[in-house]
Order: structure tokens, then C-alpha cells, then sequence
């Protein structure tokens, strides 16, 4: 049985004053799903995010939520929540602080009382996101990502049917960006919302995500899984997004599958860069001329002007 759709978009437009953002878009996201619109610089997946929040009123379109129509509704009246870039945290505020604001915001109330459900369930999200022991840590006593997780917290403990999450890494350096990364898909995994994440970064959204939706000008590319869209990318646009890829003879093969052998088409080396765990060998081919790349192990010994012989599997050639 497939997995019931929680957020519906149905045909959605947004124009700007000098330009259209979003052109025809419609997409079904999964209960429970960790989705993630990826895409490059001004691609309209942020305005996105910013309709199913209420920030922005479509041109044109729909936006459903649990199977009732949300765009009409302003933000307050919508069962979403948003972590922005910059976490918005209240410097003034302690962890538990800024996790229980939202809760007492939401029931008009300047307080929430010792052992009320509500303290306890901002205790437990605590524990959620690992935080429970700097409960009384102010955010300026936390590091970049303990700010985030108290963001993920105080989004969370409202408990809404949606977590939108626009480019929530971009303040991390690259090492603290792989940890926290793990750490948020092992918290949806855990809590079950449903998470719906922007991201130009290629590598985030397939070692996150459940499905990916591909944006280019505004306009859906391809839909399917981390899997799916790497391995059969649809497009040319989704297949040079989404990692290298060799062009050779109207068919795309990506680096990873290209062999470097003792039979084959015959090729010159013209660079070899150490890369840690591998070797990226750059390539052009004797007959054709065509560039290719290829990967070898890190201990390789090939070098530049080296003529060797590059093989694939038909299985592994990308048609688009």
C-alpha cells in the first residue's frame, strides 16, 4: 500500500514582479517522509517552503494539508512549523526557555507550570535532541550545533504536522555539517514528522532523504528516490546536478562505474588529484577525444601522459 500523502501542492504558480519563481508545480509528500527540494541558487524552492508556511500567497495553485486546504489560512492557523538559516533563538532565554516559548505563545500564557504536561513535554524533546543536561545553558554557551538542535526542539514540541526546514546547515562549518546531518535524520526517524527540507547541497539530500525533488527555474526536474535520481536521472540538468558525469557518445556515465582496464578505448592521462579515499583520474579519449574521469584507488600509481584503456557496463550508461 503506498504511504498516505500528508502535504498536497497542486499546480502551484508565484510570480514576482520581474519574474515567475515557481512555474507549475505539483507534488505529493509522504506522512512520516524526510522530502527535500533540492536545487541550485534561485530555483524557487525556497518560495516553496515559503507558501506551505503562509509567507508568500501563490499566484495560482493549492496548498493541502491532512486533506484541508491551507493557502487561504494565515500562518498561525497552519499546523506547520519553520527552523530558519539563522535559528532565531532568544539570547536571553536558557534551552528550556526558548524550547517552551513557542508552547506558551500557542495557549496565551506567560507561564508554564512545574510538572504540567507541558513542562514535561519540552523535558522529553530535550531528551529528543540530546540537550536535557544544558537545559539551563543560554544559547550564547551552546555550540553551533546545540543552537541548532534547540531550533529543531522548539519547532518540534509543537508537535506540527509539518517541519519545514530551509538550508538549516548553512552556518556550520563542513565537518560539524556531516555530524548534524546524521543527528537530524536519526531525530525524524525517532519523533516521525514529517520533514520537508531545502537544500542546494547534492550530498545532504541523498544521504538524508527519503524522496528529492528536483528544481531548476522555478519548475520541477525529477521526483523519486535518492537512488532514482542518481542512478536514472531523467534530464541533463539532473544528471550534471546531481554529481560528475561523463559525457561520451549521447550517453552519461559517472565516474564511480568508468574502469580503468588493460583492454577497452584507448585513453591519455591529463591529471591524477588525490582525493583521500580515491583518486580522481582525468582522462581524454585517443579516438573521439572526448574528457573522462574515472576513479581509482588512493594508491594508485597512474600519472599524467599514461595511455590506458577505460571500460563500463551498458547497465551503469545514463540515456536522457
Amino acid at each position: 500500500m503506498p504511504p498516505e500523502t500528508l502535504l498536497e501542492l497542486r499546480r502551484l504558480f508565484k510570480d514576482f514582479a520581474t519574474q515567475r519563481a515557481v512555474a507549475d508545480v505539483s507534488l505529493e509528500i509522504p506522512r512520516g517522509a524526510f522530502f527535500s527540494l533540492l536545487g541550485p541558487s534561485g530555483c524557487g524552492k525556497t518560495t516553496i517552503l515559503r507558501m506551505v508556511a503562509g509567507f508568500e500567497t501563490p499566484t495560482s495553485g493549492e496548498v493541502w494539508l491532512n486533506g484541508q486546504r491551507i493557502d487561504p489560512l494565515p500562518p498561525y492557523q497552519r499546523n506547520v512549523n519553520t527552523v530558519f538559516q539563522s535559528y532565531a533563538l532568544f539570547p536571553h532565554l536558557t534551552v528550556q526557555g526558548n524550547v517552551a516559548f513557542g508552547l506558551r505563545h500557542k495557549k496565551g500564557s506567560d507561564d508554564i507550570k512545574k510538572g504540567s504536561d507541558d513542562i514535561n513535554r519540552v523535558l522529553d524533546v530535550l531528551k529528543q535532541v540530546r540537550l536535557e543536561a544544558k537545559a539551563s545553558r543560554k544559547p550564547s554557551e551552546l555550540s553551533g550545533g546545540e543552537r541548532q538542535r534547540v531550533a529543531l526542539a522548539r519547532a518540534i514540541v509543537l508537535q506540527p504536522d509539518v517541519l519545514l526546514l530551509d538550508e538549516p546547515f548553512s552556518a556550520l562549518d563542513p565537518l560539524l555539517r556531516k555530524q548534524v546531518r546524521i543527528e537530524l535524520r536519526d531525530l525524524q526517524r525517532r519523533v516521525g514528522v514529517t520533514f520537508l527540507f531545502v537544500t542546494h547541497d547534492q550530498e545532504e539530500a541523498l544521504s538524508m532523504s527519503d524522496r528529492i525533488a528536483v528544481m531548476n527555474a522555478g519548475a520541477l526536474e525529477q521526483v523519486g528516490t535518492p537512488r532514482e535520481i542518481y542512478a536514472r536521472p531523467r534530464t541533463r540538468f539532473v544528471a550534471d546536478f546531481l554529481g560528475a558525469m561523463n559525457w561520451i557518445d549521447g550517453i552519461g556515465v559517472r565516474p564511480e562505474a568508468v574502469n580503468i582496464t588493460q583492454q577497452g578505448r584507448k585513453a591519455v592521462v591529463t591529471g591524477v588529484t588525490y582525493l583521500g579515499s580515491f583518486c580522481h583520474i582525468a582522462m581524454k579519449l585517443i579516438e573521439g577525444g572526448e574528457a573522462i574521469a574515472a576513479q581509482a584507488p588512493p594508491g594508485s600509481t597512474l600519472e599524467t601522459g599514461q595511455t590506458v584503456c577505460v571500460t563500463w557496463n551498458r547497465e551503469d550508461e545514463v540515456h536522457v
